[in-house]
């Protein structure tokens, strides 16, 4: 049974840069390999900083590329990412539709998909869109789970 006191939210961790790149409305899109998100079309997903970085710095190419951030700005975006630390549940996203890429896709349209979640190589993978992008008041502190897990986090750290 839920407490009145807090709301219960599926979880994903994300590794760092991306928990901040998606609570800060520069990555829309999630990709997986397998649709690990289709299932939650519609609904609130807490976000869950991990302790580990995002091995690659594909998402480095993407936002000095074709976003046309310069070093400050990345910084800045990254220091924001890391503003309540590591191993916190510190945000929430709405998550919209969940689509395969096609191997096929190309250019243009490519381009913009792999602008949107801030990676490249995006063909086969599971796409989700994801919007509405929210920091938490206060960061909550919480191990990380393997793909989607529960967690109650109490209302007044409800943005």
């Amino acid at each position: 049974m839920q407490n009145i006191m807090s709301v219960q939210f599926n979880c994903l961790s994300f590794r760092p840069p991306y928990a901040g790149l998606v609570l800060n409305g520069v990555k829309t899109v999630e990709t997986r390999w397998r649709p690990l998100l289709v299932a939650m079309e519609n609904q609130t997903l807490a976000i869950h900083i991990a302790q580990r970085d995002w091995e690659g710095d594909e998402w480095r190419a993407v936002l000095s590329g074709s976003l046309g951030m310069d070093r400050d700005q990345i910084q800045d975006l990254l220091e924001s990412g890391e503003r309540f630390g590591r191993g916190v549940v510190a945000g929430l996203v709405d998550v919209g539709e969940t689509w395969q890429c096609p191997t096929s896709l190309q250019g243009e349209e490519l381009g913009q998909l792999e602008q949107s979640a801030v990676l490249i190589g995006l063909q086969e993978k599971h796409l989700t869109h994801l919007f509405n992008p929210r920091w938490l008041k206060a960061p909550l502190s919480a191990r990380g789970g393997c793909d989607l897990w529960t967690v109650e986090i109490p209302n007044e750290l409800l943005p």
